[in-house]
């Protein structure tokens, strides 16, 4: 099994840039207050890899 991308949901403040750079790996809830990982199976790693570096909480991570 390769890497998954998540995210910890709790320290999320949907700020929306992981769903402006990878909307078909990031969804945006702001009536929950956070965004999800919506295939957490990947996509390009390039760009989830450039939402990893533009979380201000630092909360999107690769799972082993």
């Amino acid at each position: 099994m390769g890497k998954r991308v998540s995210i910890l949901e709790d320290c999320c403040i949907a700020c929306g840039s992981c769903e402006d750079i990878c909307p078909e790996v990031f969804r945006l809830d702001e009536a929950a207050g956070r965004s999800s990982v919506v295939r957490p199976e990947g996509g390009p790693e390039d760009l989830i890899e450039e939402a990893i570096d533009a979380c201000p909480m630092e909360c999107i991570y690769w799972e082993q």
